[in-house]
């Protein structure tokens, strides 16, 4: 005799699932969503030094940035004297909704 106490999982067969894996190991680092939550909290565009947000190194921030970069939730632009950072909110969309076929 079987008996299941869950009925049975469903999942969306629509998404693209590389795609949905690339930006979950975006936002599988504590830091990367930490950095990725400041951004979105300041709007628009944060020009301020993402090294101040967190305790880690230049060199680590960067890293983490390129990583969310990659995957399309942030862009960054600079000129001589400052770097903007934003979220962007079309790819962020995106994410919530591929999680949410799940």
């Amino acid at each position: 005799m079987t008996s299941s106490c869950c009925g049975p999982a469903t999942a969306s067969s629509d998404i693209d699932t590389d795609d949905l894996a690339a930006l979950c190991k975006a936002i599988g680092h504590p830091a990367r969503l930490q950095l990725l939550r400041h951004l979105i909290s300041h709007g628009d565009c944060y020009f301020g030094s993402l090294a101040d947000v967190l305790p880690l190194a230049p060199s680590t921030i960067s890293k983490h940035v390129s990583i969310l970069r990659e995957a399309g939730l942030i862009e960054g632009s600079s000129d001589v004297q400052r770097v903007c950072y934003c979220v962007r909110p079309e790819r962020l969309a995106q994410l919530k909704a591929m999680i949410g076929t799940l």
